[in-house]
């Protein structure tokens, strides 16, 4: 196969979609949201073999347990993306929406309109419902789409791609508006890179290397999330009981997704009872605790902790996006110090802070420099779908139009529309002659 050829016709053919792309009604988007989600339960067990083979391939490949809790398809995970399309299909359509009009001394109502990015290229590993979630937005937003996801999931996204494609044919949209990757070969991803003609906008999702390969090399803007080093901070006046459920949920519940916290900073005035108190139940969870000094030597013999895996952190282990159960742990002495740290370490994607003074809180609202921020609730929250989006494209962690979880407005950019009646600028206009010119009719094609 011609990889170069290949990618230039999917770039084609998303590109060319769009003048059809900007005819669509809401009612056929919705129509084909609702039906791509008929026929995933109609065609389930399908999806589920297909999923098995990826499961073993990434079992033979030796992959982790996390990358394979990731991949797998079970029955709740393709319910979840049925109630994806259905959730999309429910929200008001951002396309042609008017954000905001003024009117000019001069008589100019000058607007602001959400329009589609264009053709988006995303690049994603592991989880195959990415693929519906990514497609959902892309179409209900109006934009082109180029699915790239991993080689370990290619049959499970085939299928998916597949069903999506059937949709469009029996509802009226536009079928080559869905492009698929359909080959393991990674040098494509290079070749589409370089189609800034073609390709408007390109997201990965995955690993910090892949992201930082795809920001190196692509020619059009890139929406970068590196990693998810998030952080949550007890802080002294924290409610025990809301604390200790909070850090047990945001490390525990899942521990190989992105808004998973991966430090836990805790306030030395309540340390000697809170962490004895947090390792009983993260040893009955088999969580590694990696501490700093002060937290190891509150840990090290206490009888709380016996069960749980206790070492001494290095600096490199507050930096680390674990993605498994493992935490690290860090004791401080003001809210200042909590902050200065996840600056320092974290990576912009999600913080929480526990507490029940109003005033911190506050602080730590506007002081933290992150995406998403969180007053006595766990990070786990940061998803399109939680947070009433429908689902996401990722979570953008730049300083760009978008930041946080990506949904349809996040897909979408304004455009200035005006209203006139004639207006010029500074009263220049056709010249005024001494004599009105005379216009022959007869030899005028009118």
């Amino acid at each position: 196969m011609d990889l170069q050829k290949y990618a230039e016709e999917l770039g084609k053919k998303a590109k060319k979609s769009q003048t059809l792309l900007r005819k669509l009604t809401t009612e056929v988007k919705n129509k084909t949201l609702l039906r791509t989600a008929e026929l995933i339960l109609e065609r389930k067990d399908e999806l589920i073999e297909e999923n098995k083979k990826d499961l073993e391939f990434a079992a033979k490949k030796g992959y982790s347990q996390a990358l394979l809790d990731r991949l797998a398809l079970n029955e709740k995970r393709i319910n979840g993306m049925v109630q994806v399309l259905r959730d999309v299909a429910s929200l008001p359509d951002p396309v042609g929406q008017i954000i905001s009009m003024w009117t000019r001394p001069n008589g100019l109502r000058v607007g602001r309109m959400r329009v589609p990015l264009g053709t988006i290229l995303i690049i994603y590993e592991a989880r195959p419902n990415v693929t519906i979630e990514a497609a959902s937005l892309c179409m209900k937003s109006s934009n082109a789409v180029i699915l790239k996801g991993g080689s370990e999931t290619i049959n499970s996204n085939r299928i998916l791609v597949d069903i999506l494609k059937q949709a469009c044919r029996e509802t009226g949209f536009p079928e080559d508006a869905i492009q698929f990757v359909n080959t393991t070969e990674r040098e494509v991803v290079n070749y589409l890179l370089e189609l800034d003609k073609y390709i408007d906008v390109v997201i990965p999702r995955g690993g910090e290397s892949l992201i930082r390969a795809v920001a190196e090399k692509a020619k059009m803007p890139v929406i970068k999330h590196y990693k998810g080093v998030c952080n949550l901070y007890v802080d002294n006046e924290a409610d025990f009981e809301k604390a200790l459920n909070i850090a047990y949920n945001a490390k525990v519940e899942r521990p190989s997704v992105c808004n998973a916290i991966e430090n836990l900073i805790v306030h030395k005035d309540i340390a000697e009872k809170f962490l004895p108190e947090i390792a009983y139940y993260y040893g009955k969870a088999n969580v590694e605790m990696r501490c700093d000094e002060i937290s190891y030597n509150i840990l090290k013999d206490h009888p709380l902790a016996q069960n749980t895996e206790i070492v001494k952190a290095t600096e490199q282990d507050f930096y680390e996006e674990f993605l498994d159960l493992i935490i690290a742990v860090k004791v401080v002495n003001s809210l200042d110090e909590a902050i200065d740290f996840i600056h320092k370490y974290g990576s912009s994607h999600s913080e929480s802070i526990v507490t029940e003074n109003y005033t911190k809180g506050m602080r730590f609202i506007n002081e933290v420099d992150s995406s998403s921020v969180y007053i006595n609730a766990s990070t786990r929250f940061t998803d399109g779908n939680e947070f009433g989006l429908g689902a996401e494209m990722g979570i953008s962690t730049d300083k760009i139009h978008a930041r946080g979880p990506m949904g349809l407005e996040e897909l979408t950019i304004p455009k200035f529309i005006i209203f006139g009646d004639g207006q010029i600028r500074n009263g220049v206009g056709i010249p005024k002659e001494d004599e009105e010119i005379k216009i022959d009719k007869e030899k005028c094609d009118l």
